[in-house]
């Protein structure tokens, strides 16, 4: 197979088995929906939808001082996740841009003399990111492992997800938290089962071994069957996200914004011992953020049937007030929707006379406070 042919995961004849369309992504061959994206949107949000993310980068780090490692690499405070947990951070460069966010799971026992974490990365920074921990694992006793092709990714996401699994588990998902993972067999297949998802919805996500992926979807497909659940595929995961407010590398951060330039600063824990990468320019970024608060990312609702696209501009009484980094139509509002950064003066939500330039014609926005949607609990 030449480089320049995308990978494919394990679940590859699966996808196409089912009809799905097919898309590039990250340099994968990846399903981008299966029929109506609509109706797979849909599916999540009142019942449960399928989704293959083996795309994902898993990055393996062990060692002594693996907890150290990642402090002093990572923006967040990893030395106080406990075993069985998982956090939320980023990874940035020494002047402070976002270079992607992160998912931490500390796997393992708590009096083990060797701490175990895997870090998965965005498909699109999975590299970059395992070159810049392989990079600061200098002078510590801790191992970088890239464990891509050691795992498959499943994901069964939506109210109905908790039904589902549980049929095929005696793992304890009720006394599972959000952002936790722990070992478990799922319909004979062993998995690290973990409460996380980029949905806005209650879900699980599952990390097996690729030669037990297929067994597994095709399990999950038999036990959803009575509850209405759909394979999913990467375009309606994108709706999903955007109604939930999620961020997405490459839209609503980049290598050009700090966390606190994407209002995402509680991230950063100036609190935690020694140094990490970027802590000098992420101090001057704080004190810069609360002195002139940088561009807001808000909601926007639009009031016509005119979807905006990544990169359109937002104005206000005729000046460039910020821009859209996505936008979709909403399946859950009815209407078009859009995140984007604009001017601290224009953020609040119902400020009047805020609008889309969309190919020249300036079209009216609700500014709203994010997420779009939020599940009832």
């Amino acid at each position: 197979m030449s480089s320049t042919e995308p990978r494919r995961t394990a679940l590859d004849a699966t996808h196409r088995a089912l009809g799905a369309t097919m898309t590039d992504f990250a340099g994968w061959d990846m399903p981008l929906r299966y029929g109506s994206e609509r109706e797979e949107h849909v599916a999540v949000r009142t019942r449960a939808g399928l989704f293959d993310l083996s795309h994902m980068g898993e990055i393996t780090v062990t060692g002594p001082q693996a907890a150290e490692l990642l402090n002093f690499a990572l923006v967040g405070n990893i030395g106080t996740v406990k075993p069985g947990r998982a956090r939320y951070t980023m990874i940035c460069r020494e002047d402070g841009g976002i270079l992607d966010d992160l998912i931490v799971y500390r796997l393992g026992e708590a009096q083990a003399a060797s701490s175990h974490y895997m870090v998965v990365a965005n498909a699109s920074n999975a590299q970059v990111v395992l070159d810049a921990l392989t990079e600061r694992a200098a002078g510590f006793d801790a191992e970088v492992r890239d464990d891509r092709d050691t795992y498959a990714l499943l994901a069964v996401q939506g109210p109905e997800s908790h039904r589902i699994l549980g049929s095929l588990t005696d793992a304890d998902l009720d006394g599972l938290k959000y952002y936790a993972g722990l070992p478990g067999t799922v319909a004979g297949v062993p998995a690290l089962i973990a409460r996380t998802g980029y949905t806005g919805e209650d879900g699980f996500e599952l990390f097996v071994k690729p030669e037990h992926a297929v067994e597994l979807w095709q399990a999950l497909t038999e036990a959803g069957e009575g509850a209405g659940l759909a394979p999913c595929g990467l375009s309606c995961r994108d709706t999903l996200r955007l109604e939930a407010g999620m961020p997405l590398y490459g839209n609503e951060l980049t290598t050009t914004l700090t966390p606190f330039d994407a209002g995402l600063g509680r991230v950063v824990k100036f609190e935690k011992e020694g140094d990490f990468v970027g802590r000098a320019a992420l101090t001057e970024a704080a004190e810069r953020a609360a002195s002139e608060p940088p561009r807001v990312l808000v909601g926007l609702v639009a009031e016509g049937r005119r979807v905006p696209r990544s990169g359109y501009p937002v104005v206000a009484g005729g000046e460039v007030i910020g821009e859209v980094t996505s936008g979709a139509p909403s399946p859950t509002l009815g209407k078009p929707i859009a995140m984007a950064y604009v001017d601290a003066a224009h953020a609040a939500p119902g400020t009047e006379g805020v609008g889309v330039d969309i190919r020249g014609s300036h079209e009216p926005y609700e500014v709203v406070a994010l997420p779009f949607y939020k599940r009832q609990k």
